[in-house]
């Protein structure tokens, strides 16, 4: 097991960030269709490092724009299980959506790192 605990600079305010984070619970209604429930973190202290950073795909049928951030949280970020959706990060006023989580808990108490792509196809304003 690694002897260094990174979980500490998790809370430290010269690296960790605010962010939101929206999970969404679904269950079957009475009626066989979704039900889907939204559970609200206000305030997750996290680490946000850019990924790739924002990259404009351009193809015959249209252009996107396709951003990737890092999150370093002590919240276990959920990418999508048989009854959740993937979790939805809101960072610096954009919808992020948890693609893909690492669980990195042997470098300190619940540290996990989630990849987050870019939900909304419109890049923020220069």
């Amino acid at each position: 097991m690694p002897l260094l605990d990174v979980s500490e600079v998790l809370d430290d305010p010269d690296f960790a960030d605010n962010i939101t984070v929206t999970r969404r619970t679904e269950t079957v209604g009475s009626n066989g269709r979704p039900v889907v429930t939204e559970q609200l973190f206000p305030i997750v202290s996290a680490v946000v490092t850019q990924g790739n950073g924002d990259t404009l795909k351009q193809m015959p049928e249209g252009s996107t724009l396709e951003g990737v951030i890092v999150v370093h949280s002590r919240l276990g970020l959920v990418s999508e299980t048989e009854t959740t959706q993937p979790d939805v990060v809101t960072y610096l006023g954009r919808d992020y959506t948890v693609t893909q989580v690492n669980d990195w808990s042997r470098y300190g108490s619940g540290f996990t790192i989630g990849i987050c792509r870019l939900k909304n196809l419109v890049g923020a304003s220069p």
